[in-house]
C-alpha cells in the first residue's frame, strides 16, 4: 500500500467547489498577511513617532514654536503630534478671539478629543477585517469540507462494493480545505489580538498626553 502523501495533487483533485472554496481562503490568508504587514508597520512608526515627540515636548522647547515647525513642516502631522496641533490651535485661536481662559482650553480640549479619536480609528483601521478572516476562515473551510465529503459520497452511489481505498482519497481531498481555513484563521486571530493590545497602548499614551497637554494650557490661561 502506498503511502506517498502530494498536497498539490490533492488540491488539484479536489471537485470545483472545493477547488473555488480554497481558492477563496487562499486570497483571504493573502489580505490577511497584507493587512498584518502594513499595520505592523504602521504602528511600529506611530509609536515611535509618539516617543520621540514626548521627548521633545517634555525637552522644556517654547511651545509657540514647536507649533510653528509642526505648521510649517510639508509632511502632515500625525498621532502625538496632530493631536498638539489641533488642541494648541484651537487655543491661540480662542485666545485671539478674546475668549476667557476656562472656554479657549474648553475648546482646546474638544479639538484634542476629536484629533485622539481620528488617530485611534486610523490605527484601528483594517483590524476588523482581520478580526473577520481569523472568524470565518474555519467555517468556510469546513463548508468545502462538507460539499467534498457529499461530493465524494455521492460518486459512490453507482458502485457496488464500497471500500476504504474508494473513500479515503475524496475524503482527503476535502478535508485540506479546512486545513487551509485554519491556516488562514490562526495567524489573523493572533495577529489581531496582539495588534488590539498595541492600539490599546498607543491610544493610552495619547490620552495621558492629552491631559497633561490640557493641564498645561489651564495654567497658562491661568496665568
Amino acid at each position: 500500500m502506498s503511502t506517498d502523501f502530494n498536497f498539490i495533487e490533492l488540491i488539484m483533485n479536489a471537485s470545483i467547489p472545493v477547488k473555488g472554496v480554497m481558492l477563496l481562503l487562499v486570497l483571504a490568508s493573502l489580505v490577511s498577511w497584507w493587512i498584518i504587514f502594513a499595520k505592523w508597520m504602521s504602528l511600529k512608526s506611530a509609536n515611535t513617532r509618539a516617543k520621540k515627540f514626548e521627548e521633545t515636548f517634555w525637552s522644556g522647547v517654547d511651545l509657540n514654536r514647536l507649533y510653528d515647525t509642526l505648521v510649517k513642516r510639508k509632511k502632515k502631522a500625525m498621532g502625538m503630534e496632530q493631536i498638539f496641533e489641533s488642541g494648541f490651535r484651537e487655543f491661540l485661536r480662542s485666545r485671539k478671539a478674546s475668549q476667557d481662559s476656562v472656554k479657549s482650553t474648553e475648546s482646546a480640549d474638544r479639538a484634542m478629543r476629536i484629533a485622539l479619536n481620528k488617530e485611534v480609528d486610523q490605527l484601528e483601521r483594517h483590524l476588523p477585517f482581520l478580526a473577520t478572516i481569523g472568524s470565518i476562515s474555519p467555517y468556510i473551510g469546513l463548508l468545502g469540507t462538507v460539499i467534498g465529503i457529499m461530493i465524494s459520497f455521492h460518486a459512490l452511489s453507482n458502485v457496488t462494493q464500497a471500500t476504504i481505498a474508494l473513500v479515503a482519497p475524496g475524503i482527503s481531498e476535502a478535508l485540506i480545505a479546512t486545513a487551509m481555513g485554519l491556516f488562514a484563521a490562526i495567524p489573523a486571530v493572533i495577529f489581531y489580538n496582539n495588534f488590539n493590545a498595541k492600539v490599546e497602548r498607543i491610544y493610552n499614551s495619547y490620552d495621558i498626553f492629552k491631559e497633561e497637554f490640557s493641564t498645561i494650557l489651564h495654567r497658562q490661561a491661568g496665568g
